[in-house]
């Protein structure tokens, strides 16, 4: 099915890359901007940076994919499909909590633009069960790196979704 209108689709990659396999959702997205994204999809490593992540997102994207490490409890290199509710985004920041911008996890992001206008769009996080996560140290285990081309593929059929009417209808 043809879109009426292209979907604007910010595909985020989030975490830190001195920590061995937090740093999955960067190189994920790396390896997907290098293979090339169709028009209307962004493609941006975010880092640490939650901040400069609710920033993009305020832009206004009609889906946000979020590519993180994510403990959920399985094997090293399982991954996950994930869809936060509304509700769960809809979470507000109350008066005297405290954010720290250098510590924006992709909830609490989530939370932070609701809170300054809101986001709308469908929520998407790829997530891949971390091995190492705790200890300083570059490149991903073997189990995660394994795990990286599955959950490109994982993406690329998220984004082929995403750019349907489909996918927003109900």
């Amino acid at each position: 099915m043809t879109p009426t209108f292209e979907k604007q689709i910010l595909v985020a990659g989030v975490g830190n890359a001195w920590l061995q396999d937090d740093a999955f959702g960067g190189e994920c997205a790396r390896r997907l901007e290098a293979a090339g994204v169709p028009s209307g999809v962004t493609v941006m490593d975010f880092g640490t940076g939650g901040l400069d992540l609710a920033y993009e997102i305020m832009r206004g994207y009609d889906a946000l994919v979020i590519i993180d490490a994510s403990r959920r409890g399985g094997e090293p290199g399982t991954l996950y499909v994930i869809e936060p509710s509304m509700a769960e985004i809809a979470s507000s920041i109350e008066d005297g909590d405290a954010i720290n911008p250098h510590g924006m996890d992709p909830h609490t992001v989530l939370r932070f633009v609701n809170a300054f206008g809101g986001f709308s769009g469908r929520v998407v996080v790829i997530g891949c069960e971390p091995g190492e996560v705790d200890d300083v140290g570059l490149g991903l285990t073997a189990p995660v790196e394994a795990a990286v081309e599955r959950a490109l593929a994982m993406v690329r059929e998220t984004i082929d979704e995403l750019r349907t009417d489909a996918a927003y209808a109900g």
